[in-house]
């Protein structure tokens, strides 16, 4: 403990030595383990002369003979060893992001005001702050400034279905677009799915090209407004492997194989997932006495769920609480089934199934304007990806934290 400091590192470089020749046995001729170990042993004597001269030159000595052993061993340089470090993190955050975190962001405004979706308002060119004020609230809120204007006469294209092809896609898999496909033109991707689009203008450039043969004149605004990014939030992949789905909490879910919602969405929903409240388990019964969601009869007196009900402070956004579906037209020439439309409907969840087919609910907090199992049912067990843990960004809409 009181030993002087040259002492200290001597004795640390004789258990290097053996560790080095430990790890290396297998690289090192027999001569030069032999003459490690007899330098090891030198520095050992020195230590115990106390005659620090001595430690010095042996200290140098095993150094020299450890260094110079494998020769042929290329150093890692700076490149190598950034690249192996990068590499490492990678791989870490696809373990955490495949068995615990996933991170997923927030497309929709189904469960506002408790999280945010993409929102699009409309706003002037003119009326855009500078730059720095700018690049400052894309950092901060996640606001971009959107302004595209038709550049050419351009022809919108028919779909299969006889419709204006206008519609919502995935870039690079993780990012929400719309695109409008035309027949003299190449197709315009926007930076926002449809909902926000329409928000900003495009709904105003589709009434026009409607009534005009599809027709986007040259100089026609298409969109101009700002797009605020929806919320960041951290699932929890892991813990419904250990206990039960709780009613009233917000959760995660896949759409694979739902037919309700890939009847109603297309190819877009077939991957999707969607972010909503719990707010049924299997063997429940939901039916809607507006505001509230009766569960098996009663009032539902989950937190989550009697403030979406209570219509209060932010939640005035939907003053009605829980409302029924609305009616739907049709979905390319059908009218789909609703489950929960008017008094008297209820959703019955299934709870004695086979594994992986026990049902749940999922309701949007902001229920006029939430596409979710009113319309399309229950969702399966197997479908469940986890619990909505944490909003990560953006920090400034008031959402940071722990979700409720």
């Amino acid at each position: 403990m009181f030993a002087p400091k040259w002492k200290k590192e001597a004795q640390h470089l004789v258990k290097g030595a053996k560790k080095f020749i430990d790890y290396k046995r297998d690289l090192l001729k027999p001569e030069r383990l032999d003459e490690i170990e007899s330098r090891r042993v030198d520095l050992v004597s020195a230590i115990r002369s106390k005659d620090r001269e001595k430690v010095n030159e042996a200290s140098k000595q095993i150094r020299a003979i450890c260094e110079n052993s494998l020769p042929r061993e290329k150093p890692v340089g700076w490149l190598e060893e950034n690249v192996e470090v990068m590499f490492v993190a990678i791989v870490i955050a696809l373990g955490l992001r495949t068995y615990y975190l996933q991170p997923f962001r927030i497309p929709t405004g189904s469960m506002q005001p408790t999280l945010n979706g993409i929102i699009g308002t409309p706003l002037k060119k003119e009326n855009w702050p500078s730059l720095p004020q700018r690049l400052l609230e894309q950092v901060t809120r996640g606001r971009s400034y959107v302004y595209e204007v038709s550049d050419k006469d351009r022809h919108i294209a028919l779909n299969p279905q006889g419709n204006m092809d206008v519609h919502d896609t995935q870039f690079l898999h993780f990012f929400s677009r719309s695109e409008i496909r035309f027949t003299d033109a190449p197709t315009l991707r926007l930076p926002a799915p449809l909902n926000p689009c329409t928000e900003i203008g495009l709904n105003t450039a589709l009434s026009y090209a409607a009534r005009h043969g599809g027709l986007i004149p040259k100089g026609m605004v298409i969109c101009e407004g700002v797009i605020d990014t929806g919320d960041l939030v951290l699932v929890d992949k892991f813990s419904y492997h250990f206990r039960k789905p709780t009613r009233g909490e917000v959760f995660v879910f896949n759409t694979l194989e739902n037919s309700g919602i890939l009847k109603r969405s297309g190819e877009q929903g077939a991957g999707s997932h969607y972010i909503k409240r719990l707010c049924g388990v299997p063997g429940d019964r939901l039916s809607v006495q507006s505001p509230n969601v009766l569960v098996n009869g009663s009032i539902a007196k989950e937190f989550g769920m009697q403030r979406v009900a209570a219509g209060e402070g932010p939640y005035k956004i939907n003053p009605n609480g829980y409302g029924f579906a609305r009616p739907e037209g049709p979905h390319f020439g059908k009218t789909l089934p609703q489950f929960i439309a008017k008094p008297g409907d209820e959703l019955v969840l299934a709870d004695k199934a086979s594994p992986g087919m026990r049902e749940y609910a999922a309701l949007g907090d902001n229920s006029s304007n939430s596409l979710d199992s009113r319309y399309w049912g229950p969702v399966k067990e197997w479908n469940l990806v986890g619990p909505a843990l944490f909003s990560l960004w953006p920090i400034t809409t008031g959402h940071w934290g722990l979700i409720r």
